[in-house]
């Protein structure tokens, strides 16, 4: 009876073991680009690491496996291997960027990259969730206990270490008459910051100074 009890102790402690190595080693494998697609949309790199972990668990999923397919997207594939309703990918790249693209040209989606800032994945996880991206009432819910637990939070880009240090309009925005015409780029600085520091958009400011992405150089001057 011993016996089999620490048999069974020890399946369970490999079979914990084997998650959370899996888990590290996509984290390991994916946040460099995690963070290069949040630089460059504003997307946080925590939420786009915590939904595909979720959803590919954590890149061993069948549709993972044989489609490529780490977001849960439905559509077309062309797999001899596995029959499913998900949507192929030659690669996990395409899937990467498919999410980034169905974020960006869904209404329900595309209005968050105005609304909050690539830091603030709890907003944003709830937001993909009203959004409809998921049928579950517990998605956001489970999307955000992945990004804690692994503190995928560490790969945003946050205005300091604190997971919790969320900027207060109150404190940081600036009154209409103190507005600058021009702002130079600080460490730490994104668009999203220096948009509501200013009572602007992100967008606003893309479009003001013709920037195609998200991406900020220290020392950079920008036209408000």
């Amino acid at each position: 009876m011993l016996k089999r009890l620490i048999t069974v102790c020890l399946i369970a402690i490999s079979g914990a073991t084997f998650g959370q190595s899996a888990a590290q080693r996509y984290i390991e494998l994916y946040k460099q680009d995690a963070v290069k697609k949040m630089n460059e949309y504003g997307v946080p790199a925590s939420i786009i690491l915590g939904v595909a972990m979720h959803e590919s668990g954590s890149g061993t999923s069948k549709i993972a496996k044989y489609l490529n397919n780490h977001f849960g997207v439905k559509g077309r594939n062309d797999s001899k291997d596995i029959r499913s309703a998900y949507k192929g990918y030659d690669s996990v790249s395409q899937s990467y960027d498919d999410f980034i693209g169905i974020l960006k040209s869904h209404v329900q989606f595309s209005r968050l990259f105005e609304k909050y800032n690539d830091y603030d994945y709890k907003s944003w996880a709830r937001g993909i969730q009203r959004g409809g991206y998921a049928h579950s009432s517990t998605w956001a819910s489970q999307v955000m206990a992945i990004i804690k637990k692994y503190n995928l939070w560490q790969y945003d880009n946050r205005p300091d270490s604190s997971e919790l240090a969320y900027l207060k309009p109150a404190q940081n925005l600036v009154s209409e008459n103190e507005i600058p015409e021009t702002y130079r780029v600080k460490s730490g600085d994104t668009l999203n910051i220096i948009a509501k520091r200013f009572g602007t958009t992100a967008q606003a400011i893309k479009n003001k100074n013709g920037l195609r992405s998200n991406i900020l150089q220290i020392g950079q001057r920008l036209s408000l």
